[in-house]
């Protein structure tokens, strides 16, 4: 594949690197450099999500119709390799890369007007209440039932498993609303405001110590019945929409390049930590070259190639074993397990070593469930078997 950027190209690559330059403040490179988990915390994450909004960036993903800047696949790739290399915060993506997409292609002209804006602003934050106990990978198995009462819908069950719900105040979910016929045509789509009674968030702290995951239990919730998505039925259709931009709607190379470069500039290699940094940006540098080919298959109106189904599987290998090269190149300094959250508090005691050693055991044992979350790799290799081998 021919990369030479076009001078149309390298003046916008120009352009978004004086943004970087002027609107990224060294909190918001701080709080990035000291955030453990996947996404940067809303204290951390707020003021870059309003300076992309104010340049019309924010929504860079999105096709212009819905309310995208409109650029092609290679800006799109120039823009996210900047971003990750500029240290800027990873914004949360259950709502800007998962339900905006789902309001914009199944919502109603009035839900989009009424969840759009506060969702681009910041106002609502969303999470994701897909996964249940018994119900992760063998999702069409899930149990939350959704009663029609009149003008609502009264919501009983439990999710799991669900990213940042303790700042989140809209959760989009999967709902049962048919116990008959096939499981999967008795999934709804349904959009539940998290201060409605009945809903309560428990924590699940990982074994890094991190608060990033929680359990959300739904008892007798009452959910109006507009904030249905699509129809009645029509939930499992969504999700495996949504489903596609989760597992591979996103370009995950930028990051992990951008990571590994971190890492080589923070840490000294030994000639074995050197050879599996090489293999690691080789694996990451592929990946890069197959994301970019399947971006510009969909701008070309393709099909996505059956490669783009392992984007995930390979993203998750190469994150786990980043982070198990940070491990090893650190040593001992490596292996501090601080139990202060969050570091990026102006009072939090400062490890040993630079941020990256301070945080290498907490991102290693984060790192875990990359192939996990989004469709375990087991699943994925199924999916790729199947739909990409002919299996």
């Amino acid at each position: 594949m021919d990369m030479t950027l076009s001078p149309e190209h390298l003046a916008f690559r120009d352009e978004v690197r004086a943004f970087l330059d002027s609107a990224l403040t060294p909190e918001m490179r701080r709080g990035a450099t000291l955030t453990s988990g996947v996404f940067a915390e809303p204290d951390v994450y707020r003021a870059w999500q309003s300076a992309l909004d104010r340049q019309g960036w924010l929504t860079y993903f999105w096709p212009e119709a819905a309310g995208g800047p409109g650029w092609d696949a290679v800006r799109r790739w120039i823009f996210e390799n900047e971003v990750a290399r500029a240290g800027a915060p990873v914004l949360p993506g259950m709502g800007l890369k998962l339900v905006g997409p789902v309001l914009f292609s199944y919502g109603t002209h009035e839900q989009q007007a009424r969840f759009l804006p506060p969702l681009r602003s910041g106002e609502h934050i969303w999470a994701q209440g897909f996964s249940e106990p018994g119900s992760g990978s063998d999702l069409a198995s899930l149990r939350t039932r959704a009663v029609r009462d009149g003008d609502d819908y009264i919501v009983d069950g439990q999710k799991i498993w669900t990213t940042q719900a303790q700042f989140a105040n809209w959760l989009f979910a999967l709902v049962r609303t048919d116990a008959t016929g096939k499981p999967q045509r008795g999934i709804s789509f349904l959009l539940i405001d998290m201060n409605t009674p009945g809903v309560t968030v428990r924590p699940i702290i990982s074994a890094s110590g991190d608060h990033e995951l929680n359990e959300v239990f739904l008892e007798n919730v009452r959910v109006p019945a507009d904030n249905l998505i699509g129809a009645e039925g029509q939930g499992w259709t969504i999700a495996k929409f949504l489903l596609e931009n989760e597992r591979g709607g996103t370009g995950y190379a930028p990051q992990l390049l951008a990571d590994l470069d971190r890492l080589e500039r923070a840490a000294d290699f030994s000639s074995e930590l050197a050879d599996r940094a090489v293999r690691l940006r080789l694996e990451a540098e592929a990946l890069e070259m197959s994301e970019l080919r399947t971006l510009l298959e969909i701008e070309h109106g393709e099909p996505p190639h059956p490669r783009s189904l392992a984007v995930k599987l390979i993203a998750s290998e190469v994150r786990q074993g980043i982070e198990a090269l940070a491990v090893d190149a650190f040593g001992l300094a490596g292996l501090q397990l601080p139990a202060e959250r969050p570091f990026h508090a102006a009072d939090a005691a400062e490890g040993i070593g630079p941020p990256e050693a301070a945080l290498a055991s907490v991102r290693y044992l984060n790192a875990r469930a990359w192939s996990i979350f989004g469709g375990t790799s087991e699943v994925q290799l199924n999916i790729i078997a199947k739909a990409a081998v002919g299996l």
